[in-house]
Formats: structure tokens, C-alpha cells, sequence
């Protein structure tokens, strides 16, 4: 597990890498960033997929901010665009299936905050994830940037997505999650949201005081069997 690099068109982005022991070929994740950066929390989340048997990686969508940048979070994620995070994003997805341990074939994106927002954003924009877990992203309805938002983009989603949301949440509030999962009905898209109660936003990073220790647990179970279910080999797959 740490940090690796990989070229995009306009630089170099890092990535935080954890495998599982052994051979492989395993599924891949990709692990989208909350507002702060790849902290961490972000660190631990790919550690404990590669415990599950997955190799997950962690691109740092900020990698076109200076080293010595000391803006806050909140500036750094207001200059993102949705058309920049989409090139990142996949070409995070290329790095991991080329990696040796990874079956390209199976590979998966889940987010937290921003990361949840760019996990539904991906499920339309990104060919190669076979499955999304969005955890409370918010802003869904707004485009960074030109183009449609990820909400608009609901008719091109391709992968079922699983999503997590608090139900003391206000962005994405209880009244957002209503309207995207009447969307994706209306589309017929395949989907399972679960709202969590006395919960709100962030619920799942341990370090933070939003943790929700009860709600996070719940969520995590529910996103590992999502993924076992939709990332298993297709001999697999055929046999069920």
C-alpha cells in the first residue's frame, strides 16, 4: 500500500494504492475523495478493500493545485470541473486494469461527500465501472462547470448504483435522494438507497464528529455484498 503516480494530458496525479496478498486477478475499486482530499480516512477505506480482496486506489483529484497550495477545502473543490474529473477518474480506471493483480473486467467506483457526487456522475461517464456505491454526495443537481449535472446524466447510467444517506443530512437532503430515486425509477435504472436515521453527513469517516458508528457499519455490509454480488467472476455470475 502508498502512494503511486500515473501521467494525465495536462500533468502527473498520484494515487493511493492498497492490493491483497496473493496473485490474483482481483476486482478493482476506485475510491473518490471527499471534500478534504485523499486523507486518512481515504487511506484506510482502500486498506480495508484490499483486506476484502479487492485492489482499490485513490486518484487525488487536487492534482492540479501547487504542492505548497494552502487553500481550504471547500476552494480547492469549487475550482474541480466535472469535464476534468471525468478524464481522471477513467484514467484512474485504465491504471487499474492494467495493473497485473486486477481483472479489468471487474471493476467498481464508490465516493464519499464529493466522492459520492462523482461516484453518480461516473456511473453515467465511466465505461468501464460495473457498479457504484455513493455515500451522501451531494450538490448532484449542479454541473461543475459546463455541461449537464450528474442528475441530468440519470437516462446514460449504465451500472447499478447502491447509495448511503443520512437522514439528518441537507445536502444531499432526504428531498434529494426523493427525486433521484423517482429519476432512476422513471428510467428503469437499477439502484438500492438506504437512508440511515439520526445520521447525517459524513457518517462513515471514524475521525470525524459525524461519525455514526451504527450507520457506517450498516453501509459498509451492505456495499461489500453489493459488490461480491456485481463483481463476481462471470462463471460465477452464470452459475447463480
Amino acid at each position: 500500500m502508498g502512494w503511486e503516480s500515473m501521467k494525465v494530458p495536462d500533468g502527473t496525479m498520484r494515487l493511493y494504492v492498497s492490493r491483497p496478498e496473493g496473485g490474483g486477478p482481483f476486482p478493482g475499486v476506485i475510491v473518490i475523495q471527499g471534500q478534504k482530499g485523499v486523507d486518512r480516512f481515504i487511506e484506510e477505506v482502500t486498506q480495508r478493500l484490499a483486506k476484502e480482496g479487492y485492489v482499490a486506489a485513490g486518484p487525488e483529484l487536487y492534482h492540479r493545485d501547487p504542492p505548497d497550495c494552502r487553500d481550504d477545502a471547500k476552494t480547492r473543490r469549487a475550482r474541480l470541473r466535472d469535464k476534468l474529473v471525468i478524464q481522471d477518474v477513467n484514467a484512474a480506471a485504465d491504471y487499474l486494469a492494467r495493473d497485473p493483480k486486477v481483472d479489468p473486467e471487474r471493476l467498481a467506483i464508490m465516493g464519499f461527500c464529493m466522492g459520492g457526487r462523482v461516484t453518480l456522475l461516473m456511473s453515467s461517464a465511466g465505461p468501464r465501472f460495473k457498479a457504484g456505491s455513493d455515500f451522501y454526495g451531494g450538490n448532484m443537481l449542479e454541473p461543475w462547470g459546463e455541461g449537464p449535472s450528474p442528475y441530468q446524466r440519470a437516462a446514460e447510467i449504465h451500472c447499478p448504483l447502491m447509495g448511503h444517506f443520512g437522514l439528518d443530512d441537507e445536502n444531499p437532503s432526504p428531498e434529494d435522494i426523493k427525486k433521484l430515486d423517482a429519476e432512476m425509477t422513471r428510467l428503469g435504472k437499477r439502484h438500492e438507497f438506504y437512508s440511515y436515521e439520526k445520521t447525517g453527513h459524513a457518517f462513515m469517516d471514524p475521525h470525524g464528529d459525524k461519525y455514526r458508528a451504527e450507520s457506517a457499519a450498516a453501509a459498509w455490509k451492505r456495499t461489500l455484498e453489493f459488490f461480491g454480488r456485481e463483481l463476481a467472476p462471470a462463471k460465477s455470475r452464470a452459475a447463480s
